[in-house]
C-alpha cells in the first residue's frame, strides 16, 4: 500500500474514531508494513492535512462547484489529502496526486466522484497561483477563531501569529540520550550510520532532533535503552525539580514515564523514584520503560493524584506534578488538539488546583513541588500556582537554573513557547516548602 493511501486511512480512521492521529498514524504504518521513507511521507501528509484543514478547506471552496458541505465526508477526506500535495508540498507532482487521488476516490467513495475529484484537483493545480488567500489568522492557520482568541489572552497579540505558524512547522522526533547506558559519541555515530538526519537541540545538552526515523520501534538505538523519547520542555522540568542521587522523589501523574526517567536519570539511579498514575493500564508501559533504559529505582503505582494517600505524607524531598492540561503547548505534534471542543477546558483549573493541593502534603519541610503543564494557559500555569501560594505561605517560589543556551531568568516561574525556544510550550513552576 501508498504512503499517500496509509494517509488517507488515517485520516479516515481519526475522523470516524474520534482518536488521536498519532496513534492511528503509528497503527496504520505498522499495519500497511512501510519503509522508514514511507513511513515519514505517510506522516508528513496526516499532519499536514490536519494541521492546514481549514486552509485547505478555503481553497477548496473556489474550485468545488456547490460546495464542500454535500460531499461525503470521505470524499471531503480525499480532496483535502491531494490539496495539501498539490499546494503545500513541492515534492510530489501535481499530476501524480491527481491520479492518486481519482483512484482513492473510485476505492472509497464510488466510480461516479471520480470526475468530481480529477476536475476539482486539477482545477487547484491551474488556478494555485491566483487563488483567493484567506485573510484572517483562523483560517490561514487553521485555528479556529475562538482558540485563536483563548490562546492570545495569554501570548499576546504581537506574538499570535508566529506561535500558530509554529503550530503547523514539522516538529522534529526529539532524543534524549540515556547516560546510564550510552554518551553522545556513540549515540552520534549510530544515528549517522542509520542515515539518520539530526541536530544537537540548541540549548539543551544530551539532545537531539532528528528527521525520517520511520517507526522507532525497530531503532536499535532505542531498543537497547540508549536514547528515549522527550520533549525538551519536559526534559527542563525533570532537571528544574533539581533532584540528586539518593533521594525519594515522587511522581504524581507519571504516565508514560518520560518524567520518571528523566528524574531517575538526573539521580543517577541512585534513591527511589515513585510513579504514580491514574489508569491502571499505564503502569505495565512505566515499568517496562524503566526495564528497557536499565532503571531500577522506579516503582510504578496505580493511584488517583485528587486523593489523600496517608503513607506519601511528607515523605517526599520532591514531589512532581505535571498534571492533565488543555495541550496547548503541543499542538505541533498533536494537530487534532485544535479541534477539539473548548469547554471542557474551562474545568481544568479547578482539577488541577485540587490535584496541586493534595500532592503538596507529600512534600517533607524543606522539600521542593515542581508544578507543570503542557499548556500556555495563564489560567492552567500561573493563575493556579499564584492561587495556591496565596492559600499556602509555607511553600514560596524558587528560581532554578536553566541551560546557558536557553537564555533568560525565571523567578520560579518559566513558560516555553515552540516559536521561541524550539520545544513544545510549557509551563514550569517550583516551590519551595519551608524547614
Amino acid at each position: 500500500m501508498s504512503a499517500r493511501t496509509t494517509a488517507l486511512c488515517a485520516l479516515i480512521a481519526t475522523r470516524r474514531q474520534g482518536a488521536w492521529s498519532d496513534g492511528i498514524l503509528k497503527e496504520y504504518v505498522q499495519r500497511d508494513r512501510l519503509e522508514r521513507r514511507d513511513a515519514a511521507l505517510a506522516a508528513t501528509l496526516t499532519y499536514g492535512v490536519m494541521q492546514n484543514r481549514m486552509l485547505l478547506d478555503h481553497y477548496l471552496e473556489q474550485v468545488v462547484s456547490g460546495g464542500l458541505s454535500r460531499l461525503q465526508p470521505a470524499m471531503l477526506d480525499i480532496l483535502r489529502l491531494g490539496a495539501y500535495q498539490i499546494l503545500l508540498l513541492d515534492k510530489i507532482p501535481d499530476s501524480a496526486a491527481v491520479n492518486e487521488a481519482v483512484e482513492q476516490t473510485k476505492r472509497y467513495v464510488n466510480q461516479k466522484a471520480a470526475g468530481m475529484t480529477n476536475g476539482a484537483l486539477r482545477a487547484l493545480s491551474r488556478k494555485k497561483g491566483s487563488l483567493n488567500e484567506p485573510r484572517d489568522l483562523a483560517t490561514k492557520y487553521s485555528h479556529p477563531q475562538a482558540l485563536v482568541e483563548l490562546l492570545m489572552q495569554s501570548v499576546g497579540e504581537n506574538q499570535i501569529e508566529p506561535f500558530l505558524r509554529a503550530d503547523n512547522e514539522p516538529a522534529p522526533t526529539c532524543l534524549q540520550i540515556n547516560p546510564l547506558l550510552s554518551n553522545p559519541d556513540e549515540v552520534e555515530r549510530a544515528l549517522t550510520e542509520q542515515d539518520i538526519l539530526f541536530r544537537k537541540h540548541p540549548w539543551l545538552p544530551g539532545c537531539y532532533l532528528v528527521t525520517g526515523t520511520g517507526n522507532l520501534a525497530r531503532l536499535e538505538l532505542f531498543t537497547s535503552g540508549k536514547v528515549y523519547v522527550q520533549d525538551a520542555s519536559a526534559k527542563l522540568a525533570a532537571m528544574a525539580a533539581g533532584v540528586q542521587s539518593g533521594m525519594r522523589v515522587l511522581d504524581t501523574c507519571a504516565a508514560p514515564g518520560g518524567k520518571s526517567f528523566a528524574l531517575a536519570m538526573e539521580m543517577k539511579n541512585e534513591g527511589s523514584v515513585t510513579s504514580c498514575d491514574i489508569h491502571a493500564h499505564k503502569i505495565s508501559l512505566i515499568e517496562k520503560g524503566a526495564e528497557r533504559l536499565g532503571i531500577s529505582i522506579i516503582t510504578a503505582h496505580e493511584a488517583d493524584a485528587s486523593k489523600f494517600q496517608e503513607v506519601f505524607k511528607e515523605s517526599f524531598d520532591v514531589v512532581v506534578a505535571d498534571v492533565p492540561c488543555s495541550g496547548l503547548g503541543v499542538i505541533r505534534k498533536k494537530p487534532d488538539i485544535r479541534y477539539k471542543d473548548l469547554a471542557p477546558t474551562e474545568r481544568l483549573p479547578q482539577v488541577q488546583a485540587a490535584i496541586l493541593e493534595n500532592v503538596s502534603r507529600y512534600v517533607r519541610p524543606g522539600g521542593a513541588l515542581l508544578y507543570s503543564t503542557c499548556t500556555v494557559l495563564k489560567r492552567e500555569n500561573e493563575d493556579v500556582a499564584n492561587a495556591f501560594l496565596a492559600r499556602h505561605p509555607a511553600f514560596h517560589l524558587e528560581a532554578f537554573p536553566v541551560p546557558d543556551g536557553l537564555g533568560g531568568q525565571n523567578g520560579g516561574m518559566l513558560t516555553l513557547y515552540p516559536h521561541v525556544h524550539e520545544a513544545d510550550g510549557f509551563f514550569i513552576c517550583k516551590l519551595r516548602k519551608n524547614k
